[in-house]
């Protein structure tokens, strides 16, 4: 007897479903018509998409400063520059959508020039967020000539489809944005050219000026089977593309060194009198005066370095600049601390020296705005940790808590500790004015009897009002008697009374006795 498939065979509709679903999992903007049992996938073309996008775009320049200011601190001049830049290319790309579209405008790819950690990309993820256009962060380093992973430069425009839910007309105006690109510069001082680099320039520069990318990749096993689906189908449609030409190109890089190659050649061009009476210009200033010359000798091809006509030079943050970006940016990093105690009920307050100290400490780090998170990370791990299993509601950020979290979490925990004491010392208080109004009979504990019942509660984790009630259930019966014997109607409940309730209370009800005998007698 053959063995039956466990799962018996698929009839072709059973195929079909799966097989469609699997589609719509693997590829963006695949919709119901996937799941048509005839295999009848055709779509609208990309032009018709586009037609029937719209793009709106308004913005003046001032408009973009103004946002990203709320946003950014510092780098005034760079916002200018990225503003104008942004406004231009997108009224272009509105023109284009309204088929206004100038001939002869020349897009304005962008390239940024800073080192680490001066809000380079939060600059441009802010603007991609304003305006609302899909936004791709790529890092050069990741790529060569041919490509990594089975992919290729084009990859960064394929992600860029698949951030418009595979919309083809809204990422044709997308921001991609590659960050590190001085890391594929040519190797200087080198007999020969540096390969890889110059590969990755070459693919860049494709992508720069207007090409078409498939919006599947032929390299990747999905779009092998996309593409053998549409050989099969009855009416094939044209694989989708998409047109780089508006899509806007901003690379970013720290430059390590090319500063000093302007400052050479600024030097060179200066001689004689000028020279000695020339005053020394700051790191940012010589940058930007860099001029195409300088980026190819740095190690970039002309052809590539032609296609980023806007350069921006991002000035270094000082410590009063890390301090603006914690007390003023909105996006910042404190406001995320601040959301994260929340969340456990905990309010905490920053005041201005504390930010400060935060400031002073993330500019020895010497990575930017990044050294923000760096210090507030290593300040506030263990408070982070210890104090959301707390009671502690509270606490504020001052200059000593930056320099010492660990005593001052010993102090809050001290502190609290000593608050709950005094706490459950009212609630020992309530539990005998409440047993005095319930039976009529006073008690009173003693400072260490009121101690030894916090500690013992604290011990074995439950309430000192329900250890109080534990602990002297049957008073009330035994302390009428002795009331009864002797007339008595206050009691001072001490630590033995604490430590052993019943035999306390049994000596106090024997001894009542005793005395109203020797009285009868």
């Amino acid at each position: 007897m053959k063995n039956k498939p466990l799962n018996g065979p698929q009839t072709p509709e059973e195929f079909q479903r799966q097989l469609a679903d699997f589609m719509r999992h693997h590829f963006p903007g695949t919709g119901a018509a996937t799941a048509k049992t005839d295999f009848d996938t055709s779509a609208e073309s990309p032009e018709q998409d586009a037609a029937d996008t719209k793009f709106n775009f308004g913005l003046k320049p001032y408009d973009v400063k103004a946002y990203l200011d709320r946003f950014v601190i510092k780098q005034h001049e760079a916002k200018k520059v990225l503003s104008v830049a942004l406004c231009d290319h997108y009224h272009q790309v509105r023109l284009a959508f309204e088929g206004k579209e100038t001939p002869n405008y020349a897009k304005q790819n962008i390239i940024l020039i800073g080192p680490t950690g001066v809000g380079k990309t939060y600059l441009i993820r802010t603007i991609a967020d304003m305006i609302g256009v899909p936004f791709v962060k790529g890092d050069a380093t990741k790529f060569s000539e041919t490509g990594y992973v089975g992919g290729d430069v084009e990859d960064l425009v394929r992600e860029l489809y698949r951030r418009a839910d595979g919309d083809v007309a809204r990422a044709q105006y997308g921001i991609i944005y590659i960050d590190e690109i001085d890391k594929i510069a040519a190797a200087q001082n080198s007999s020969g050219r540096d390969v890889s680099g110059r590969g990755v320039q070459t693919n860049l520069l494709k992508l720069m000026e207007e090409t078409e990318v498939p919006t599947r990749s032929p390299q990747d096993i999905s779009g092998q089977i996309q593409a053998m689906m549409d050989a099969t189908q009855r009416s094939k449609k044209t694989p989708g593309v998409i047109n780089t030409k508006h899509i806007l190109f901003i690379v970013s890089g720290a430059f390590d060194g090319l500063e000093k190659q302007v400052r050479k050649r600024l030097r060179s061009a200066t001689i004689g009198f000028a020279a000695s009476g020339a005053q020394e210009e700051t790191g940012t200033q010589v940058l930007q005066a860099a001029q195409t010359r300088d980026f190819i000798e740095y190690g970039f091809e002309p052809e590539f370095i032609g296609r980023l006509p806007v350069r921006v030079i991002c000035e270094p943050l000082s410590v009063e600049d890390l301090f603006a970006v914690l007390k003023s940016s909105e996006g910042s990093i404190i406001r995320q601390y601040e959301q994260s105690f929340a969340a456990y009920g905990i309010e905490v307050k920053f005041e201005d020296e504390g930010l400060r100290r935060i400031a002073e400490l993330s500019g020895d780090e010497q990575t930017g705005a990044r050294g923000l998170m760096t210090v507030c990370e290593r300040v506030f791990r263990d408070i982070k940790f210890e104090l959301p299993s707390t009671q502690v509601k509270k606490f504020t950020v001052t200059r000593d808590f930056v320099d010492n979290p660990g005593a001052q979490l010993k102090r809050l925990l001290a502190e609290q500790e000593k608050e709950e004491r005094v706490m459950a010392g009212q609630l020992v208080g309530e539990f005998a004015r409440q047993f005095g109004e319930t039976h009529g009979l006073k008690i009173a504990f003693t400072e260490a009897a009121t101690a030894r019942l916090i500690s013992e509660a604290a011990a074995q984790g439950k309430p000192v009002r329900d250890l109080c009630a534990e602990r002297f259930k049957d008073y009330q019966f035994g302390l009428k008697l002795v009331a009864q014997n002797t007339g008595r109607g206050e009691f001072s409940i001490d630590v033995e009374a604490v430590e052993a309730p019943d035999k306390v209370l049994s000596d106090w009800v024997v001894a009542s006795y005793r005395k109203k005998e020797e009285g009868g007698s």
